[in-house]
């Protein structure tokens, strides 16, 4: 009998993010493994009821037009129709709290996938707290999540650290989501190029990811700004949108940056997004609160090397020290690395070769099985001294294959 898993998210396509791409491409990797995963999430315009989506009425949230609130007792009467043997929640809102009203409700496991690094991100979405009630408000969320569920599922080690400092309890496992061979096309970075008018030869950094303000993306513009000083024909594409987009766009003017720039929404993940990607001679990420980065795993796939700051889950993908850069955190240093990218070709088409290798490492179908894998211990009740097998598996260099 085909195991049933019980998704539940406060956020999910067409809402573009990493929470929402984390959840389909596990959703279609589980799928495959003979693990059904129907998802209760928001119903954002009309998009239908289909591949095991049912969309649940919420409403706007202000001060963020991206999202939709839907009330806990809505995620608990639609499960109510549904046959599962576990719950797993993805968000800790909503979601969460409905969560746990199912799986106490139906007497099954609960797991729950810690994908923000809170800390972080509620300086940038509560800047009226002072720094450390936030730092406090968001541990004990934490805290609060992890005292409801069986089991916390992390991407990276790092998030992992920073539960265990926050004196999260509750047994934890890192699975990142990982990315499916081929999943972005191979993209066609000449073709991209022509459309825009963009020369062949022109120096070209890409970043793709959502506008906002704990991306760390005024740290992006102003090394490109410095780069500019020893490449003036420099160009910088971004590709994505979000409530930072005005506030950027005003930065960049007031560096005399707009001419250099080419700003773009959010692309079609099958037909655009890998063309971007390759458009590019090197892939920029200065995000300091990354759980993942996933971004950086597509990117790498494509064969594009990478600078980027290794800052909390990046430090996993960066660790094996292939296919990137890796600068301080210093704007002249990140700037003077991308300089010596764009300079050197040879050391673009190692670091590309390199990229590619690593990223078909993180498999998302062998992520897939690991949490197929994780759902099966719950059900079968074992120990929880099993966690510590799921925690070590993460292929962070060759070496460690």
């Amino acid at each position: 009998m085909a195991l049933r898993v019980l998704f539940l998210s406060d956020v999910a396509a067409p809402r573009v993010n990493g929470v929402s791409t984390s959840i389909a491409v596990f959703r279609r990797e589980l799928a495959d493994l003979g693990v059904e995963a129907p998802l209760l999430a928001p119903r954002y315009g009309g998009e239908p009821e289909a591949d095991g989506v049912i969309r649940l009425a919420g409403r706007r949230v202000p001060f963020d037009p991206e999202d939709r609130w839907v009330a806990p007792h809505r995620f608990v009467a639609a499960s109510r129709r549904l046959d599962f043997d576990l719950v797993h929640v993805q968000t800790p809102f909503a979601a969460h709290v409905a969560g746990r009203r199912i799986a106490r409700e139906r007497g099954v496991p609960l797991v729950e996938t810690w994908h923000t690094d809170f800390e972080h991100y509620f300086e940038h979405y509560l800047p009226l707290v002072p720094a450390g009630p936030a730092r406090e408000l968001a541990r004990h969320v934490a805290r609060r999540v992890g005292r409801g569920v069986d089991r916390l599922v992390v991407p990276s080690r790092q998030i992992d650290l920073a539960l265990g400092k926050c004196g999260v309890e509750t047994p934890r496992v890192v699975i990142p989501t990982g990315l499916a061979p081929g999943e972005l096309g191979p993209g066609d970075g000449a073709a991209f190029r022509a459309r825009h008018g963009i020369a062949r030869e022109r120096p070209v950094v890409v970043h793709v990811g959502r506008l906002a303000g704990e991306k760390n993306l005024d740290f992006l513009l102003d090394a490109v700004a410095a780069a500019r000083r020893e490449m003036p024909d420099l160009l910088a594409i971004v590709a994505g949108e979000g409530p930072a987009r005005e506030g950027l766009r005003q930065r960049a003017a007031r560096l005399g940056l707009e001419p250099h720039l080419l700003w773009l929404g959010y692309l079609d993940r099958r037909r655009e997004l890998a063309d971007v990607y390759r458009a590019g001679d090197l892939f920029a990420f200065t995000s300091r609160t990354e759980t993942q980065g996933l971004v950086l795993l597509e990117a790498m796939s494509l064969g594009v090397p990478v600078v980027a700051l290794a800052e909390q889950g990046t430090r996993d993908l960066l660790a094996a020290g292939r296919g990137a850069l890796v600068p301080t955190d210093d704007v002249e240093d990140f700037a003077a690395h991308l300089v010596r990218l764009l300079r050197d070709a040879g050391l673009r088409n190692r670091l590309g070769a390199e990229a590619r290798e690593l990223a078909g490492q993180w498999s998302a179908r062998a992520f897939a099985e690991r949490l197929a894998g994780l759902y099966r211990e719950l059900l079968e009740g074992a120990t929880t001294a099993r966690s510590d097998y799921w925690k070590m598996s993460i292929p962070l260099a060759p070496s460690s294959q």
